[in-house]
């Protein structure tokens, strides 16, 4: 089996345009959680939501963008941040040796829903020639692939919340057995649309504004917590065997070692702490490592009543009486809840915090809730003295569990 590594990073998200903002805005507990300015925000029983503010539009022409979805845009500007890091040239031996492994809840959520209201509102329009392959969920895959001419295989991985952690464990598995030499994995999402944000009021599974506060809304781990807040962004990993990283004079960052994926088997929507808990027992198995060596956990944290409380369960079922003694944090409070997206961008949080040795706090948490007794880092930014490995949990409706382990590259 081959040493996989990580060699680039890109991120756009609520919290700025690249990762390097992102880890800025983490760790200085900055918000991205915002009323949104629409014309239709009035059917909304809450305008809340952490929008992409930076000028996502403008680095694409005008012919380019009639192909392209905003999913799309948010992930070729993810991808190219990573790429330009890696310095990686991905022309050579003809793209055949990478691969792309991507993932997302509902792709071109906005050009769908513009080809529905036009249809509905006007029974004879015809829509875009190009709706089909802007909405198709793995048309940011393909778009990437035509961008950086990667000819090697594609796939795209669509499992509602684990859809990015998936991809980046499914792109690990890829490069570990030596099928491929490196792989762009990650995931994008753009689902701030009314119909999509309507659909999300009726399961009662968003936050209640903070009328004082709204910034505030969404509190994992919080007794006083009523859900989270949606959002939209993209976040990539450039992925390589160590040998070929190493070949080409890469910098590498850090090392993916393990990787759990499990389903609940239970209930469509309500989480299995059970389920949880064999991931991340199975990524540590993978990666040959004991529950005394992990020292920060990046939850999946929601802010929902029973998400949180299942996640801490699992927790203390995989790691015994060091569960109180590992920090956790969960940084949805701030970019939102990413969907399909959100695995890659947290993924990426705990690999900065990885590089740092600094890990974000849980925001908001003002009100300690007795079920979720762990230490979730309440009071901000902390400097971790150790810090050499490093877990991301996404767990998505369907009962799918995705797992992720990092540690320092030596």
């Amino acid at each position: 089996m081959k040493k996989v590594v990580v060699t680039g990073i890109g991120a756009i998200t609520p919290l700025g345009p690249d990762f390097s903002s992102l880890m800025n805005a983490v760790y200085q507990g900055q918000s991205g959680v915002k009323a949104l300015d629409t014309p239709w925000i009035s059917q909304l029983h809450s305008p809340l939501a952490a929008p992409v503010l930076f000028p996502v539009e403008d680095h694409f022409t005008k012919l380019r963008r009639l192909m392209l979805d905003r999913v799309a845009q948010l992930g070729l500007l993810a991808v190219k941040e990573a790429v330009n890091q890696a310095q990686l040239d991905t022309s050579v031996d003809a793209g055949l040796g990478g691969g792309i492994f991507w993932g997302t809840g509902m792709g071109g959520a906005h050009t769908l829903e513009q080809a529905y209201m036009d249809s509905f509102s006007n029974p004879t329009s015809r829509p875009r020639p190009t709706t089909i392959v802007m909405f198709m969920t793995n048309s940011t895959t393909g778009q990437i692939g035509i961008e950086h001419k990667i000819k090697g295989p594609s796939t795209t991985y669509s499992s509602a919340c684990s859809s990015s952690a998936v991809a980046i464990g499914e792109a690990f598995e890829a490069i570990r057995h030596g099928k491929i030499n490196y792989a762009v994995a990650g995931g994008s999402e753009a689902l701030l649309t009314l119909g999509v944000m309507k659909a999300w009021e009726s399961l009662q599974t968003l936050a209640r504004p903070d009328k004082e506060h709204p910034e505030t809304s969404c509190r994992p781990f919080s007794k006083d917590r009523s859900g989270f807040i949606l959002g939209e962004g993209a976040a990539s990993l450039i992925l390589e065997s160590e040998e070929h990283a190493i070949q080409r004079g890469a910098n590498i960052l850090c090392e993916i070692v393990g990787y759990g994926n499990t389903t609940d088997a239970s209930h469509i929507t309500q989480p299995d702490a059970n389920g949880q808990a064999r991931a991340m027992s199975l990524a540590l198995f993978q990666a040959g490592l004991s529950i005394n060596d992990v020292d920060y956990i990046n939850a999946h944290g929601t802010g929902t009543q029973v998400g949180d409380i299942s996640e801490t369960k699992a927790i203390h079922h995989v790691f015994g009486d060091r569960a109180k003694h590992i920090p956790v944090s969960a940084t949805k409070a701030l970019h939102g809840h990413l969907m399909g997206a959100t695995g890659a961008v947290e993924m990426a949080i705990a690999l900065g915090s990885l590089l740092n040795r600094q890990i974000p706090g849980t925001a908001h948490l003002f009100n300690p809730d007795s079920e979720c007794d762990l230490d979730y880092v309440s009071e901000g930014a902390r400097v971790l003295e150790k810090i050499d490995v490093v877990m991301s949990n996404s767990f998505g409706f369907g009962g799918n569990n995705a797992v992720l382990v990092a540690k320092r590259y030596r």
